[in-house]
């Protein structure tokens, strides 16, 4: 019973650990979510999205492309501007550019005036307007449907191959081979083969044959486009559409159902492209913005990031606010002094001022006169500009002494300027009461009388 009743114990204890286990795990901080916030942007602005497409062109008139390639098409290229119309991005009107290669083969061993062919090059420019479902599918959906309509300007050039590699014409015969015919009559006619070099304007050639006249190689068409768009990522999409363009002119192929000895049907030429399109939306705002919340609470006084003065220096740290824009300062934001005289460079009119020198407001050197002015003034003197005036005083007085001094006494000069300033003086005679100079107290006194005789 004891075993018994310790098992149970045992298991008792196993399941609480394992639930204590359970509950600490599910507490666990998840300390992303408290440093960063995932917000959606409310109102977006949407920029344009450019896209490229590349596809394949196939013919629908008159001459059909039953030769090469039949199916396949001619490869195309086309650029697109994409831009949302609404913020929901239902709808969006697109401008495009397109250029490719239109074809057309047949052959007829019956009718032989139906063995046609052509080639035309193509341009195409225009704008659509494209619906997404925006109303019956959900955004979260990667893969949606859509459906445009749209007009464009079309140009085209049409040439056929008529004429091989040597300019003979070519003849089609009941029994399917090509054969040249003789111009004078006479003479038997030999077997040619096309070289698929379209090199006549069949606009301009032979028009009593085609009967066209000098028709106008443009035309306006209308682009209808049925297609899926999957969502790579939030900038990039792509997109698989198949377009059907029905022009305006029946003349693409040369081929028309009036006016000509080659009549064809009653309807106007058109034309497939078959494309797969890479769009990139570069420009617009983000769906979701990361917000940083470790300072998002803290609440800063914008005085701290003014910058009043505009010297780069901002306010709180600026000893000199008030600089004039453009002039250079230190990084106190103080204007530079070269020469230390209290004039900003910008002001000083007389720059290289030695240091030391009392000058004006402007930096220029002030005369004593004018300095006796200065100090004449009612209110009290500053200690600096006392010192500047006894310096002045002692420069006059030591440019106005020639007297030299004694080779004996020429080592009690420190500085070496030829003169035994007061300071020097003091120094010898703190020396001499420190029994550290070899002078006698009649040397001493020589010292103090050539001082003042300086």
């Amino acid at each position: 019973m004891s075993i018994l009743g310790g098992m149970k114990h045992t298991t008792v204890l196993i399941v609480l650990l394992t639930g204590l286990g359970f509950q600490v795990y599910s507490q666990e901080i998840d300390y992303d979510e408290m440093l960063q916030r995932v917000d959606t942007v409310e109102n977006p602005v949407y920029k344009p999205v450019l896209s490229v497409g590349f596809g394949s062109l196939n013919f629908m008139g008159d001459v059909q492309n039953k030769l090469r390639y039949p199916g396949i098409g001619n490869p195309a290229i086309r650029l697109n501007v994409t831009t949302f119309i609404d913020n929901q991005q239902h709808f969006a009107a697109n401008f495009f550019f397109m250029t490719g290669t239109l074809t057309g083969g047949q052959r007829s061993y019956t009718d032989l005036a139906k063995n046609l062919n052509f080639t035309s090059n193509v341009f195409a420019i225009g704008a659509t307007a494209r619906y997404e479902f925006g109303h019956l599918i959900s955004a979260e959906m990667k893969l949606r449907p859509y459906v445009s309509i749209g007009i464009e300007q079309l140009n085209f050039n049409t040439k056929g191959d008529l004429f091989d590699e040597n300019g003979m014409r070519y003849y089609y015969w009941p029994d399917g081979s090509i054969r040249s015919i003789p111009e004078d009559g006479t003479g038997a006619a030999y077997p040619l083969h096309r070289d698929f070099v379209y090199e006549t304007d069949l606009r301009s050639y032979e028009r009593d044959q085609y009967g066209l006249g000098n028709y106008n190689p443009r035309s306006v068409a209308v682009p209808l486009e049925l297609g899926v768009s999957l969502k790579v990522s939030d900038r990039v999409f792509v997109s698989l559409g198949s377009e059907f363009h029905y022009t305006f002119t029946d003349f693409i192929d040369n081929v028309a159902s009036e006016g000509t000895q080659i009549p064809g049907n009653r309807a106007n030429d058109g034309y497939l492209f078959t494309h797969l399109t890479l769009h990139f939306d570069m420009f617009s705002d983000p769906e979701t913005r990361t917000v940083e919340l470790l300072y998002a609470d803290v609440e800063l006084d914008p005085i701290f990031f003014d910058d009043e003065d505009g010297d780069f220096v901002l306010d709180v740290a600026d000893h000199c606010p008030g600089t004039p824009y453009g002039v250079v300062v230190d990084t106190l934001g103080c204007p530079l002094d070269s020469d230390n005289d209290g004039v900003p460079d910008y002001l000083d009119k007389e720059p290289g001022t030695p240091e030391g020198t009392w000058v004006d407001d402007e930096g220029v050197t002030l005369e004593e006169e004018k300095l006796l002015l200065q100090l004449h003034r009612d209110e009290a003197l500053k200690r600096e500009d006392l010192e500047a005036y006894l310096a002045l005083i002692e420069d006059r007085f030591r440019q106005r002494s020639v007297q030299q001094i004694p080779e004996k006494f020429a080592e009690l000069d420190d500085d070496e300027d030829g003169y035994i300033s007061f300071d020097e003086l003091l120094k010898v005679i703190d020396e001499y009461f420190d029994f550290n100079v070899d002078l006698s107290l009649e040397e001493l006194r020589q010292v103090n009388d050539f001082f003042f005789s300086q």
